[in-house]
């Protein structure tokens, strides 16, 4: 007899539940989707948009989807068109929402600015289109006044100048110059007025490229240094555009000597872009890809950034071999004097085999030793090293490799500043680089995890 009250409401609950499903929440599902429908500027799904036209200063500028993703400029001109630029100005009309509407039909165009409207933007998706033209900002600052053209209706809506006007062909226009995938590059070639460097990619097909310089010299290349300067050049973005034409073939007989010639090889082709400066004073700069290209304006700044001596692009960790090849280190200072062995993975003392090495200290040390770059090149060439502390050097450190010949060498010298000097297997000459690890040196007991006499580091 206790279960029937139970039941009961069960029964009652489940009923409540199926209003609810079926009824209620379908209804309050349409309701939210009127309302939606009611406030949004634009009616048309934003995937089925397709085309635009964008009244600026200079005239339409009329754009089209060429395929998914990738819009196309077809008046005043026929070019490519910078397609985040494009969605960016689709998404700002879709998410724009109706805040009040004011007339219906309009009656007093002026009041709102609409008489004559800042920009007018008309939007094409299939058979259907629509135009939107833009007046004066709302009581708020972050509100602007529309005329919708397919119900004639003066609308407030949210929309925000900033993202609408001043929008000139050159905005919709794209302004990268070159456009690549780092992992698809197999050779970057960097050609100057006395000299060129090549770079190959020995990576290819694999998730992070790895650059080795191969002309002028065969060397490793800073894998930071390359990737930096790859980012700049998808970086690389005109200012401004001189057309084909008497202008630009004017301009393009006083580019003689590009500071900097790039070109990047990859399976689908070549991509070259020359920069020039024909005057450091007159703080212009600008760029070419093809001969029947626009040329471009650039930042001058970039130039700076994208012209590299040999030095920039090498490998400048001074030792010589990476940490992992490492199969004995030779430690020597003015104090101390020690082997380090490598051996069945472990690192061992040579003059105390039988005690435990600290693994973490040792790794980490060698790492030190072995990944210690160059900061600053002094020297070029080889010469005396007396005046720069190197012909009895404050450290040294002797690697060699599993074959049991010499990999590395490392010295470091005499304290200028806030860098000291030194001398590498790597690369030939006199260097300076940051002295911390001269402080970072472990003794034999440190090695071991015995304490020490050491005062503690405050």
């Amino acid at each position: 007899m206790r279960a029937w009250p139970t039941l009961i409401l069960m029964a009652i609950l489940a009923g409540l539940g199926g209003y609810l499903y079926f009824f209620e929440l379908p209804e309050q599902h349409r309701t939210e989707q009127q309302t939606a429908q009611r406030t949004a500027l634009v009616t048309f799904p934003e995937p089925d948009i397709s085309g635009l036209r964008v009244m600026t200063a200079d005239g339409p500028v009329d754009m089209h989807v060429k395929e998914p993703g990738h819009w196309t400029i077809t008046a005043p001109i026929q070019t490519d068109a910078d397609t985040r630029e494009v969605q960016a100005l689709i998404r700002t009309l879709v998410t724009g929402k109706i805040t009040r509407v004011l007339e219906e039909p309009p009656t007093a165009l002026t009041a709102f600015g609409l008489e004559k409207p800042v920009t007018a933007i008309t939007v094409t998706a299939g058979e259907k289109q629509d135009t939107f033209s833009v007046g004066d900002s709302g009581p708020l600052t972050s509100t602007l006044y529309v005329l919708r053209e397919s119900d004639h209706k003066i609308l407030l809506t949210d929309l925000t100048a900033a993202k609408l006007i001043n929008k000139t062909l050159l905005t919709f226009r794209r302004k990268d110059l070159l456009r690549f995938v780092q992992n698809d590059i197999e050779r970057l070639r960097l050609t100057y007025a006395t000299t060129e460097i090549v770079l190959y990619n020995m990576a290819q097909g694999k998730p992070k490229p790895s650059w080795k310089i191969r002309y002028p010299i065969e060397a490793e290349a800073d894998q930071t240094e390359v990737r930096s300067l790859l980012f700049r050049l998808e970086d690389l973005k005109a200012l401004g555009m001189i057309d084909p034409g008497r202008e630009r073939d004017k301009l393009a007989a006083t580019l003689a000597n590009p500071k900097v010639k790039i070109t990047l090889h990859t399976v689908d082709g070549d991509q070259t872009v020359k920069l020039y400066q024909p005057n450091t004073a007159s703080g212009e700069a600008f760029a070419e890809t093809k001969p029947d290209a626009p040329l471009y304006r650039i930042n001058p700044a970039i130039i700076k950034d994208l012209t590299k001596e040999l030095f920039n692009l090498q490998d400048k960790r001074l030792l010589g071999v990476d940490s992992a090849d490492i199969a004995m280190l030779s430690v020597k200072t003015r104090d101390k004097q020690y082997v380090l062995i490598h051996q069945s993975g472990e690192w061992v003392l040579e003059d105390r085999p039988t005690e435990k090495v600290s693994q973490e200290a040792a790794d980490l040390f060698v790492n030190r030793v072995a990944s210690l770059p160059a900061e600053e090149r002094v020297i070029k060439q080889s010469a005396p090293l007396a005046p720069y502390g190197l012909l009895a050097p404050v450290a040294e450190f002797v690697a060699m490799g599993k074959d049991g010949k010499v990999a590395g060498r490392l010295a470091l010298g005499n304290q200028a500043g806030n860098l000291v000097y030194a001398s590498g297997h790597r690369l030939q000459g006199v260097f300076q680089t940051r002295p911390d690890l001269l402080t970072q040196i472990p003794t034999e007991d440190e090695l071991l995890g015995k304490p020490t006499d050491k005062p503690p580091a405050r």
